[in-house]
């Protein structure tokens, strides 16, 4: 395989990102990976140090790939399609994910348990939701078109419903989740006060 550099990094995080949801972290070898691409051993160590290394980058593209900013910009939303844009903006976010996301996201859960370097990065991706969510609703608050009323009660439990069917769906579990969605921000712009 000739590639060059910035291509080869690539290309080892997408096969890297497949053959450990394929198969799991501890099953994964660098040979494996090293084979699959069809480079040597050594030229896979030139750009990780060890299979804990790419373990680390490729969680942190993957934080980063799921990012609050990547599905909701506050900036986006207006008076006229507040309603449509969240709905359709958490619909987009629901839609990203693939089943390699779902395996290898549990295989990071996991991994959070024994490392809690993985636990603190999965806590802070749910604060940036949390915090995110509280932004957009407090706009929706500025614009007149959610009420102003526990704003940051409500972020939390439009958190808690993305980390739930994110892992539902890790799961296997069949859920209308478009449908949980929908109803889940229609209530919070209808005002369904929060008990």
């Amino acid at each position: 395989m000739n590639m060059n550099k910035k291509m080869t990094y690539e290309v080892i995080l997408e096969t890297s990102y497949r053959l450990f949801a394929e198969h799991g972290f501890e099953k994964t070898s660098m040979s494996m990976i090293a084979k699959e691409l069809g480079i040597s051993k050594p030229a896979l160590y030139y750009h990780f140090a060890s299979k804990e290394a790419l373990i680390d980058v490729l969680f942190e593209e993957i934080c980063r790939g799921i990012d609050f900013s990547r599905f909701f910009d506050k900036r986006q939303y207006t008076k006229g399609n507040f309603e449509q844009r969240f709905i359709e903006d958490g619909l987009n976010m629901i839609g990203h994910q693939d089943q390699n996301y779902l395996q290898i996201m549990n295989q990071y859960h996991a991994l959070g348990y024994r490392e809690p370097k993985y636990m603190r990065m999965l806590i802070e991706i749910l604060e940036g939701y949390t915090k995110g969510f509280a932004e957009l609703l407090q706009h929706g608050v500025d614009l007149g078109v959610l009420p102003e009323q526990d704003v940051l009660v409500r972020a939390e439990l439009l958190t808690m419903i993305m980390d739930g069917m994110d892992n539902f769906m890790s799961y296997g579990f069949e859920c209308r989740y478009e449908d949980i969605w929908k109803v889940t921000v229609l209530g919070l712009i209808k005002g369904d006060r929060v008990p």
